[in-house]
């Protein structure tokens, strides 16, 4: 799993139509807390609405046994530390059905929160948006036509000054990895076809992470190698095309340095042959 927590974190705080549709009033602020004398001491997101209230949004893509506890946990210290109680809401982002009870208690004490799937939101609200964070979070909620909703999200990161494009492409990657890999295929095919120059090998650094990690797992010294083929074999497809077997073999053949030096020459290179020759 890519670490999506950082990235929904950045987006929801710039996302005001989700926040709007989960808690029914805007955020005026968020407040950076770590709580006292908690196993899991820093929530997600609070924020403060214009009123005064609190509003917890804690995100979660797992099932958590004691979910419902960690969430009782949080409000009482934020109630702590600010004297008031929070509205709670779990944001769930997970690929899997959402299953943890949202509720807990005995004869002697009663709690509840909020529980909401992202996926029982209407995500074309969003698409729509003039902010980004929004269009990118969109593609986690209920879509009409997801080939068409990617491809809209990547134009609107395409018109975005250089500096910004390699932060929200990476984002939209991150959060596609939250959803089946036919949804991650269709953002990596839009992210390589788009029509500007960034650097793939950073917006494609979660992959590569990966493909170490599960080499790593398997004791094998491959992974840096498996990484290095997962994003050369996407350039050079986007380039010259499907790649034929002998260059898939050679490719294989290759230790990962040669093959990052080979990611390199294929800026100038006029053929498949003259790369790998």
């Amino acid at each position: 799993m890519q670490d999506y927590d950082a990235t929904l974190k950045l987006l929801l705080q710039k996302s005001s139509r989700l926040i709007q549709a989960l808690v029914g009033t805007p955020v005026v602020k968020w407040l950076d807390v770590e709580l006292p004398k908690v196993q899991n001491p820093r929530v997600d997101l609070l924020g403060e609405t214009a009123d005064g209230r609190l509003i917890h949004v804690e995100l979660q893509s797992t099932y958590d046994p004691h979910m419902a506890l960690r969430m009782a946990e949080y409000k009482l210290g934020i109630c702590r530390q600010y004297g008031r109680l929070p509205r709670q809401i779990l944001l769930y982002v997970g690929e899997a059905p959402l299953r943890m009870p949202n509720e807990l208690g005995d004869e002697d004490l009663s709690f509840r929160y909020s529980s909401v799937d992202i996926r029982s939101l209407d995500g074309e609200p969003l698409l729509a948006s003039a902010e980004l964070g929004d269009n990118v979070v969109a593609i986690l909620a209920r879509l009409r036509d997801h080939k068409e909703a990617v491809r809209r999200i990547v134009q609107r990161i395409a018109e975005l000054p250089p500096a910004e494009r390699q932060d929200a492409c990476k984002q939209l990657m991150i959060l596609a990895g939250l959803r089946r890999k036919e949804i991650l295929s269709l953002v990596q095919e839009e992210v390589l076809n788009m029509p500007i120059t960034i650097d793939i090998r950073d917006v494609f650094a979660p992959q590569f992470e990966e493909a170490e990690q599960r080499a790593r797992q398997k004791g094998r010294q491959e992974g840096r190698q498996e990484g290095e083929l997962v994003i050369l074999r996407r350039l050079i497809e986007k380039r010259f095309g499907a790649i034929p077997g002998w260059a898939e073999q050679r490719l294989s053949e290759r230790p990962a340095a040669e093959l990052e030096a080979l990611g390199v020459r294929l800026l100038d290179a006029g053929s498949l042959e003259e790369l790998l020759g």
